[in-house]
């Protein structure tokens, strides 16, 4: 049986298309009040990656150079896995309690609910990406040839890519352990085709076609430009522009997987 949410009186849905800077920072200052009662979610979003990179120094302790040739790559890698977890199951959440449903009957475009959840966990991006950057070159000595600015840019494109995964692949599962679920199948490909185990074009021809179309790769090879360059390179442009835009597209997809009828 199917039902469709009535708006409420003198409301009129707004187009899917269109865009209103207050609904979306509503939106967003929506989803921040509900994460601040939700202190376990944000330490995940915002402490893991630094604790994982912490950790990681440590193992290398003996080989330093070791954790100069990785930490890098880990630094967008990790943001990009927390908030792809913490997204998909928080949206998860909103779309099988029906808020999601309730919202759409109101003025607000899914447009606007979607750039609003992603300026939300962007915001939250930001301050993640900031702390880990900011601990792997100041704290853990991570040798850095680029200016780390590069490198907090790219571990901020990396988290907001996560966080439109998220809200993407969230349309598909019907609960929070079938959310868990699509790592192994949206992350777990990238990770081993990135370029962080071996070099891309060392793989099979087939391995490295299928990872010059996964966005993960870019974020790592434009980590190694910042490593290797002093200065901001064409090919870091290259890379940081094909996951900005990866961001945009899983985002609009995102948006149009939302629906106004609940099943």
């Amino acid at each position: 049986m199917t039902t469709t949410t009535t708006p409420a009186p003198g409301l009129t849905p707004t187009p899917t298309g269109a865009l209103s800077l207050s609904r979306t920072t509503a939106t967003a200052a929506r989803v921040l009040r509900q994460l601040r009662h939700d202190p376990r979610t944000i330490a995940m979003m915002i402490l893991i990656p630094c604790v994982m990179l912490l950790l990681l120094r440590y193992v290398f302790d003996g080989s330093p150079r070791t954790f100069d040739s990785i930490g890098a790559s880990l630094l967008g890698i990790f943001p990009l896995i927390t908030m792809f977890l913490v997204t998909s199951i928080a949206t998860l959440r909103e779309r099988t309690s029906g808020t999601l449903e309730r919202l759409l009957a109101m003025p607000l475009g899914k447009g606007d609910l979607i750039a609003g959840y992603a300026l939300a966990f962007g915001i939250l991006a930001i301050i993640q990406s900031a702390l880990a950057t900011g601990l792997a070159v100041w704290f853990l000595g991570l040798d850095v040839i680029g200016s780390p600015w590069l490198l907090l840019l790219v571990a901020l494109l990396d988290a907001l890519l996560g966080t439109a995964l998220g809200l993407f692949v969230s349309a598909f599962a019907a609960s929070e352990f079938q959310a868990v679920q699509f790592m192994p199948a949206v992350i777990f490909p990238q990770l081993l085709l990135c370029g962080l185990f071996t070099p891309r074009d060392n793989m099979h021809p087939v391995l490295e076609t299928i990872s010059d179309v996964l966005p993960m790769s870019y974020a790592v090879d434009g980590m190694n430009e910042v490593l290797r360059h002093t200065d901001m390179t064409a090919t870091f442009v290259r890379d940081a522009l094909i996951v900005a835009g990866c961001a945009l597209l899983v985002l609009g997809l995102g948006a149009a997987t939302l629906r106004r009828r609940t099943a």
